[in-house]
Order: C-alpha cells, then structure tokens, then sequence
C-alpha cells in the first residue's frame, strides 16, 4: 500500500514533511512534487534504499541518478569543480530547472540539481542528505507533471506519495555537462539554453573592500560606466566587504565624489563577501592586502585569481604620484571613510586610473 499525504506546496507542514523525512531515513522510497515533474526520491545514502529505486523505475543499472540538494554549495560534497562557470550556473539558476554534471570526488561524474519547490527542499534538508530523484515514472514513459499522472503507474510500488498540486514547469531540467570544455547542453529542458550561454559567456569582476561603502563601490561604478561607454556586454561587476552590515548605502563623501563624474549609488547596498560570492568570480580585485587574506580564509583555491587593485598602476608609478601626490610603493589603497573630501577625491583617483588600465586587459 502507498501512504498519499497531502502537503500545502505554499507553506509545507512541518508535521508531514517530518512524517516523510523519517520514512526516507528508514529506507523507505517516495513520490514526491519538484518545480519541473514528480521526482521519485530515495536517501542517497542508503544503498538499498536506491536499489529499490533502480527497481520499482525498471532502469538499468549503468544509468545513474542525479540527486537533489537543498543548498548551492552543496556541490562541494560531491565534487572537485574548482572553476567558476558552475558557480555562476548555480548562483544563478539554482533553485530551478537545471542539472549539472560534474566531476565527482570520488571518482566518474555526478549529476547534481536544486528544485524551486517548497516541499521538496523542506523534505530534502529534514533529511539532512542528498535525495536521488528521478521522475516519477517507469522507464521510458512521459515524466508525470501531476500527482495522479505520478500515482498512475508506482500505486503499491512506493512506500510513501505527497500530493502537492500539479508542478509548476511541467517539463523536465536542462542538463548541462561541465565536464567536457566547452560544456554541452545534454538534454534541453525548462531552462533555454540562451540562458545558460549568456551566464556563461560573461567574466565576473569582483572588487572587495571593507565595509563596501566606499572604495569597492567606487570601483563598481566607474568600471561599469568605463564598459558601457565602450558597449562592452561581457564583464558582470559587483562589489563587497569583509566586514560590516549588509544593505547600508555607500558614504555620502563617496556619492558625491562619483555624482560629479556622472554616476549615482543611490541605489548601493553593501553586501560582506561569501564563499558563493568567490568561487563564482573570475577574478578578485582588493584595496588592501588584508582584504585578500580575508579573502583567501574563506576560498583558499581562489588564490590565481585575486589581485590589489593598485597593481595596475604600477607600470605609470612616476606619472601617478605627480598627479596625486600620494605613496606609490605601497600597494595598498587606504581607506577613506572618516577622512575629508580631498581624500576621498584622491582615493578615487587611484581607483580610476587603476581601472583605466585595468578595462585594456579584461
């Protein structure tokens, strides 16, 4: 007999998602509701539990399942991806229609998706474990967008069936393998592949500061206003710090020092720096060598890809200090917040023409 609960896909009872979390961990095998089709699910970890899977979908053995998580960088568990492309996808994609095949840590691939439904996510994180989750159907059969198309053919197969309404995509993931470069679009799906190249196709400029209030902001900003004077598409810009309170504006010095170059942050809030927010960045420009050590503490492997932003003005070192008036040697960029305006008027001027130099290599 298969046990039909009935789940609010809006707001998941607690006390139901906990009923079938408990029948997962006990080996059990359910149907259950994602955002593209109705998933048979089973604790990855538990072998048997996957055996049965294998059996009641009548697959054969050398095709493998993916497995859904419920958080971005649960990849890390499964795999040994150090580029940035599949953090991009992630970051902007997940949760939703997209798989990834990557390269597994023990060893082959593995196949890895975040659905965008409330159900599946609470019932994946009260396991505490990855799900394997195929549709919901017997080999070779359409996947099933609803619970009676689901029911239709595993009633008395399964152990456990959630009712949570009728999916809201009704087409199965895109997957994308990551494991051949260029990647390759495996099966189209609910997300177009438009999408996926136009994510990919960009390089992601991170700059980092303190309290991303003041120097990273200006960075942020004359580098995005230097690309669209030049009709440049291909870079994604942002900014954070390694301290300080999320959503605050930038200082008011650091506004009017960028309104009379032309460019409002009336709309900036600061962001602190995470470990998502690295490993999707091609590269890492800082103020200060602290903001990089803070940096590296968080995402050692992002050690090739982060710079002092100062760098790139060191070819111009003579030219720079007439101009500014300011120490060359160091390569670092001080902080100007609770200084007066001719600070905050040089600061920018060593981030301006670091990024006039900087714009010909990017």
């Amino acid at each position: 007999m298969t046990r039909i609960i009935k789940i609010d896909p809006a707001q998941p009872q607690e006390d139901k998602i906990k009923n079938v979390a408990d029948a997962l961990l006990d080996g059990k095998v359910a149907i259950i509701p994602t955002d593209t089709v109705y998933g048979l699910v089973a604790d990855s970890q538990n072998q048997k539990a996957v055996q049965r899977v294998y059996e009641i979908k009548q697959r054969p053995l050398d095709k493998p399942f993916s497995l859904a998580v419920a958080d971005k960088l649960a990849i890390d568990g499964f795999s040994v991806t150090r580029g940035a492309l599949a953090y991009k996808l992630i970051d902007r994609f997940w949760p939703g229609p997209l798989t990834l095949i990557l390269p597994a840590k023990a060893s082959g691939t593995i196949g890895l998706r975040m659905p965008d439904n409330n159900i599946a996510l609470s019932l994946i994180s009260a396991v505490n474990s990855a799900l394997v989750c195929p549709s919901a159907n017997l080999s070779g059969k359409p996947a099933p967008v609803d619970f009676a198309q689901a029911l239709a053919d595993l009633e008395g197969r399964v152990d456990v069936a959630i009712d949570g309404g009728r999916a809201r995509l009704g087409i199965e993931s895109t997957i994308v393998d990551l494991t051949q470069n260029p990647f390759q679009i495996k099966r189209p799906g609910a997300l177009a592949a438009e999408e996926i190249y136009k994510v990919a196709g960009k390089k992601n400029v991170l700059f980092v500061c303190t309290g991303n209030s003041c120097r990273s902001v200006m960075a942020e900003a004359y580098l995005k206003k230097r690309l669209s004077e030049q009709g440049r598409h291909d870079l994604e810009v942002f900014s954070a710090g390694i301290l300080g309170i999320p959503n605050l504006g930038a200082s008011s010095q650091t506004k009017q020092v960028l309104e009379k170059e032309g460019m409002s942050v009336q709309a900036h809030r600061s962001r602190k720096v995470d470990e998502l927010m690295i490993k999707k960045s091609d590269i890492i420009f800082v103020m200060e060598k602290m903001h990089e050590q803070r940096v590296l503490e968080i995402v050692p492997e992002a050690k090739n890809r982060i710079f002092l932003l100062k760098e790139f003005v060191r070819a111009s070192r003579h030219a720079f200090a007439g101009r500014w008036g300011i120490d060359t040697i160091s390569l670092d960029i001080g902080d100007p917040i609770g200084q007066d305006a001719t600070f905050y008027e040089r600061t920018f001027g060593i981030i301006k023409e670091s990024i006039e130099r900087l714009i010909e290599i990017l």
